[in-house]
Order: C-alpha cells, then structure tokens, then sequence
C-alpha cells in the first residue's frame, strides 16, 4: 500500500501533497512533525489518503482553529 496527506484549502480542496509513504504509520508519525511546517507554510487541513483505493481516510485541522 502506499500513504500520503493532501493538504487542503478551506473548502477541502487539495493544494498540494506529501511524498508517499509504504505505511500509514509512517505517513502518520512524518504528520507529528511537519504538522508546524505545514501550518507556518499556510495550510490549515490535511487528509490522509490511501492511494492504493484512491480515497481519503481522515481530514484534519493543523492548527487550534
């Protein structure tokens, strides 16, 4: 399988996307610690996405809004 986080606009549109991942626990531990990059670069949400069934697992806020 192979992992990535879209990360999105306010409407949940996508603007951009992290390098795939083999595993979602190590798409999810690369999340603990780019959270506050992704967030200082602008992006307010973020979506894990299963690419092998081309679907979004979860969405999250980056930030305490």
């Amino acid at each position: 399988m192979a992992w990535a986080w879209a990360f999105l606009d306010p409407a949940g549109e996508e603007q951009g996307r992290s390098d795939p991942f083999p595993d979602r626990e190590a798409a999810e531990a690369w999340m603990a610690t780019a959270w506050e990059d992704l967030l200082e670069r602008g992006y307010r949400e973020a979506a894990l996405c299963d690419l092998e069934r081309d679907r979004r697992i979860y969405r999250m806020g980056l930030g305490p809004e």
